[in-house]
């Protein structure tokens, strides 16, 4: 007898919220530490923003400029390191991403085309393609904005949209990213003394795009042949307990 076709698969998302730095990342850190311990509590999806002007900085780029840490004395940014990889990211201007996907199969450059099919599908209804980057990682440039990697999602002139970096935990993954919506230029140039990418304008923002995005996620996360059911449902007073106390500790190791 011939097994039942598999049915949507059930996805936790939680709803937006918008925090500082340190408690977005404990987040983040927590329902991964969950999904390691119970593969079996399934995938969690979740859009977010920063309530100010944040630059999080991959798990492994070592050493704060000066003038960074002249900006976050003077309380103009804050400093965060995130649990993934990758270079600095200034947040403000985004809406960020994460997708935890206990005992995620597959290579990790597969994976991440894979957990950004929805993205892409996204963006092409809003008539603005994206596809990978292709350029080779780099460790001399200090913004993650500034090169395009495989991990990465770039229009067809080259500009980078989303930035998305992983951490893996017994099996289970952790990818999450930042979409690029409207970079804020002043900023931008104080801190990496480079122009942000020129983007083309969204025809929609806000809640709207959010709507869209949750929309692509149901129908191309790649966590089950039957598509996925998204499930709201935010964090529990234990789970915040959790995050309250990991938001705590120094933004900067």
């Amino acid at each position: 007898m011939a097994p039942a076709p598999a049915g949507p698969a059930p996805v936790r998302w939680i709803p937006t919220h918008t925090l500082p730095g340190p408690r977005q990342m404990a987040i983040d850190a927590q329902l991964l530490e969950q999904a390691r311990a119970d593969p079996a509590s399934g995938a969690v999806l979740r859009l977010y923003r920063w309530s100010k002007p944040t630059l999080s900085l991959g798990f492994h780029q070592r050493g704060v400029p000066d003038h960074w840490q002249d900006l976050a004395d003077a309380g103009t940014i804050d400093l965060v390191r995130r649990p993934s990889g990758g270079r600095a990211v200034l947040h403000g201007g985004d809406l960020s991403y994460a997708l935890i996907w206990p005992a995620a199969p597959g290579r990790r450059q597969t994976i991440y085309g894979r957990c950004c099919g929805w993205l892409c599908r996204a963006f092409g209804d809003l008539g603005l393609p994206l596809r990978p980057g292709r350029s080779a990682p780099s460790r001399d440039r200090s913004s993650c904005f500034a090169t395009s990697t495989g991990a990465d999602l770039i229009h067809a002139d080259g500009s980078k949209r989303i930035g998305s970096a992983q951490l893996w935990r017994g099996g289970s993954l952790l990818q999450h990213g930042s979409i690029l919506l409207t970079p804020q230029a002043d900023l931008w140039r104080r801190i990496f003394a480079e122009e942000p990418p020129r983007l083309q304008p969204l025809p929609l923002d806000g809640d709207a795009l959010e709507d869209l995005l949750l929309r692509s996620a149901a129908r191309c996360l790649p966590l089950s042949r039957g598509g996925v059911t998204l499930v709201p449902r935010d964090l529990s007073p234990l789970e915040w307990a959790g995050v309250h106390a990991a938001g705590e500790e120094p933004a900067i190791l």
